[in-house]
């Protein structure tokens, strides 16, 4: 990596998949000054077996939180279980990475309802938005703590940055090209969202010294992206961990891939 990242980490849908590997790639890589924030909605469950595991591996560098992206009460509880952990630190860097599918893949329009709609929208935009509404001001005391020390760029994911997961479908020309291997109308449509929050908030939180910025992790084996799709959990996550150390100014509010090239809206 160019520059490890540094500093209070917090990590969103981090019981599997991307979220899980962002958790172990980034204990095994980061310094000692480092900690992770590992979110999940039922921390205790057998679905966060393997991120509890991660406590045992690392012990000391990550802590597990109760944390719901579709419920604002949980957000809340959150924010202040994090804000009481960091005392007088701040929050370096946000990944907001939990997200749903449904109706699974491919997900036509004659499979889609209404309630797919709004649950996905809810949860994979409606949350990252409150999330990073709330979580502000840590990201702000983060951005005023680390003031860089030369000319030049001040935003990057080592001083204060918001990362929202996103991906290739949700570019409105790319889809042509996408649409018929899964037409994901709910999916696409609330990452188009996000893309658009990413770009409203890298405007927003600029004055901050805060940078936000979207990226598409690849079509990875989890259990959204299926057994076909030709990258691995450990493949996309050290290439995404590898770009975000090097992002600066010139990439707030774009849409980048996990190999750091632009994808159009």
């Amino acid at each position: 990596m160019a520059e490890k990242l540094k500093g209070n980490i917090l990590v969103t849908g981090a019981n599997r998949g991307i979220g899980l590997e962002l958790v172990q790639q980034l204990a095994e890589t980061t310094g000692r000054d480092a900690h992770i924030y590992a979110c999940c909605r039922a921390p205790e469950g057998s679905g966060a077996q393997a991120l509890r595991d991660l406590t045992t591996q690392y012990p000391g560098k990550v802590t597990i939180m109760k944390l719901d992206v579709s419920d604002e009460d949980s957000i809340s509880a959150a924010f202040q279980a994090l804000n009481k952990q960091l005392g007088a630190g701040g929050l370096n860097l946000l990944i907001n990475n939990a997200a749903i599918n449904q109706p699974g893949s491919p997900g036509p329009l004659s499979a889609t309802g209404k309630q797919d709609m709004m649950q996905v929208y809810e949860t994979n935009v409606v949350g990252p938005f409150l999330i990073a509404k709330m979580f502000l001001p840590l990201l702000q005391r983060a951005a005023e703590m680390d003031s860089p020390q030369k000319e030049g760029d001040k935003m990057s994911c080592r001083r204060s940055a918001i990362i929202n997961m996103s991906t290739l479908v949700s570019s409105i020309e790319k889809c042509p090209e996408t649409f018929a291997q899964a037409q994901m109308y709910s999916y696409r449509a609330s990452k188009a969202a996000l893309n658009m929050v990413t770009r409203c908030q890298s405007e927003d939180f600029k004055r901050h010294n805060i940078l936000v910025t979207a990226i598409h992790p690849g079509w990875v084996r989890t259990g959204m992206g299926g057994k076909e799709a030709p990258l691995s959990t450990q493949e996309s996550v050290h290439g995404m961990l590898t770009m975000m150390s090097s992002l600066s100014d010139k990439d707030c509010g774009m849409l980048l891939d996990w190999q750091g090239n632009g994808i159009p809206w």
